[in-house]
C-alpha cells in the first residue's frame, strides 16, 4: 500500500481528495422531463411571476367568500338609484343589510305601501344586479314619527294622536 501512494500523481491525488470531501456520488443529471434547478429569467412571453395589474389582483380577492358578499352589499347601497329607478329611489333609502334582509326607510307611509306591493319585483332586480342569495327580504318601512311622550302635545293618560291632519 505504501508503494502506492508514491506512484499516484499529483492530480490522482487532488481527484481523490476532492471525491473524500464531497462524497463518492457523481452529480445526478436531469431527467429530460424535468428543469434543471437553476434560476429561469422571465422571457418576453407572460410569466407567473410578472407584475399583475390592480384589477387583476382584485378579481381574485372578489373571488373570495368574504369580500364578494361585502361587494354585492355596497352595491346595493352605492347604485340603488339604477337598482329602484330615479323615482323609487328618490322616495325611498336602503338603511341596513342584516342576515338577508334589507331594511328600506320611505318618504312617507304611502310610497312604504306602493314599495309593499312591488317588492317581487324589486328583489328580482336586486338580484340581477347583485346575484342570487345576498337579499332575501325587504323590510319596507315609513318615516320615523317624532315621539309626543314629552312636550306640548302630550296628554297624560291617552295615547298618541293624529298630529299630521
Amino acid at each position: 500500500m505504501a508503494g502506492e501512494d508514491e506512484t499516484r500523481s499529483p492530480a490522482e491525488d487532488l481527484a481523490r481528495r476532492l471525491i473524500g470531501e464531497f462524497g463518492t456520488r457523481a452529480p445526478r443529471a436531469p431527467k429530460p422531463d424535468q428543469r434543471p434547478e437553476r434560476t429561469r429569467w422571465s422571457g418576453p412571453g407572460p410569466d407567473a411571476r410578472d407584475p399583475k395589474t390592480f384589477s387583476e389582483v382584485f378579481e381574485q380577492l372578489r373571488k373570495k367568500d368574504t369580500w364578494s358578499q361585502k361587494l354585492a352589499e355596497g352595491k346595493i347601497f352605492s347604485e340603488w338609484g339604477s337598482i329602484m329607478g330615479e323615482q323609487n329611489a328618490a322616495k325611498s333609502t336602503p338603511q341596513q343589510l342584516v342576515d338577508g334582509v334589507l331594511h328600506v326607510q320611505t318618504e312617507s307611509t304611502a310610497w312604504a305601501t306602493q314599495l309593499r306591493l312591488m317588492q317581487k319585483q324589486i328583489l328580482e332586480k336586486i338580484a340581477g344586479e347583485v346575484g342570487k342569495g345576498v337579499v332575501f327580504s325587504l323590510k319596507i318601512t315609513g318615516p320615523k314619527a317624532p315621539s309626543w311622550r314629552k312636550g306640548e302635545r302630550h296628554v297624560r293618560g291617552r295615547g298618541p294622536r293624529d298630529t299630521y291632519g
